[in-house]
C-alpha cells in the first residue's frame, strides 16, 4: 500500500507534529496525515547554536530542512573571501532547492536554531508525488523573489535611516508573525553583521539606531533587545508603502 497515495484521519498525524510550526503553515501544512507519517520516519529534528555553519556554499546537499525556530544566516562568499549576507530565513521557511546537488550559498545559524531535516532523496520524491508540496515550494520560491527585488529597492534607494528601519520592520514581522502589534524581539544579527547586510558602516547603523530610539519608534534594552511599541510607525520610518 502506497501510503503517500491514501490518506488517513488527521488524528493519526505523528504527535511531534501537530503542534509544529511548518504543519501549520510551512510545507508540512499541504500535506495528508499519511504523508506527514511517511515524512516523519525520515525526519531528524537538530538544535544548532548561533554561530555554526549549517551548510557551506559548494557543500553537496545531502538533506532539506524545516526551520522551526530561530533566524538562517545566508550568505555567498566570492573567490577573493570576500563574504555577503544575501538573505535571512525565519520559521516555518524551507531550507533548501529540491533537485540541487551543490549548495550556491552558505547557511549559518544567526541565533540558536531548530530545524527539522529530511533526506534530500525522499523530498525529491515527494516533490514528484505530491502536487500541493510543490506548489508550495513553488510559492515560497516566489515570495523570495518578491522580497529580493524589495530588498534591492532597499540598497539602492533608501537612506540610511530608511535601510535601518526597514531591517528591523523585517525582523519584526518575521520572527513573531503573531505578535507583530507589539514586537519585542533580539537582534539576531552583530552591529557588524547589519551593516554588511545593509551596505551601511557599523557606526552609521548605530547612529540610525539611536536616531529611532530617540524619535520613539524603538525602544534598545542591553544592547540587542528591541521593542517596537507601534509597527505602523517603525513601517513609516522604513519608507514602506
Amino acid at each position: 500500500m502506497d501510503t503517500l497515495q491514501k490518506p488517513r484521519p488527521d488524528c493519526e498525524t505523528p504527535a511531534a507534529c501537530r503542534n509544529c510550526e511548518s504543519r501549520q503553515g510551512g510545507l508540512c501544512s499541504v500535506l495528508s496525515a499519511a504523508q506527514m507519517v511517511e515524512l516523519n520516519r525520515h525526519s531528524i529534528r537538530r538544535r544548532i547554536e548561533a554561530g555554526n555553519e549549517i551548510i557551506g556554499q559548494g557543500e553537496s546537499v545531502g538533506s532539506y530542512g524545516n526551520i522551526l525556530k530561530g533566524v538562517i544566516k545566508l550568505s555567498k562568499m566570492m573567490a577573493d573571501g570576500r563574504q555577503q549576507i544575501v538573505g535571512l530565513q525565519f520559521a516555518p521557511d524551507f531550507l533548501g532547492r529540491p533537485f540541487q546537488g551543490e549548495s550556491s550559498i552558505t547557511a549559518e545559524a544567526a541565533t540558536d536554531t531548530e530545524i527539522c531535516t529530511f533526506p534530500r532523496h525522499v523530498i525529491d520524491r515527494m516533490v514528484g508525488d505530491v502536487p500541493h508540496m510543490e506548489r508550495m515550494l513553488h510559492a515560497q520560491a516566489l515570495k523570495e523573489l518578491d522580497e529580493a527585488r524589495d530588498w534591492m529597492l532597499t540598497l539602492g534607494r533608501k537612506t540610511a535611516q530608511e535601510k535601518v528601519a526597514s531591517f528591523l520592520y523585517l525582523i519584526a514581522t518575521h520572527i513573531d508573525p503573531e505578535n507583530a502589534d507589539a514586537a519585542t524581539f533580539d537582534l539576531p544579527l552583530s552591529r557588524a553583521d547589519i551593516a554588511d547586510f545593509l551596505g551601511l558602516t557599523i557606526e552609521t547603523v548605530s547612529r540610525q539606531m539611536t536616531k529611532l530610539r530617540k524619535d520613539g519608534v524603538i525602544v534598545i534594552e542591553n544592547n540587542r533587545h528591541v521593542i517596537v511599541p507601534n509597527s505602523d510607525r517603525l513601517r513609516d520610518a522604513a519608507g514602506i508603502d
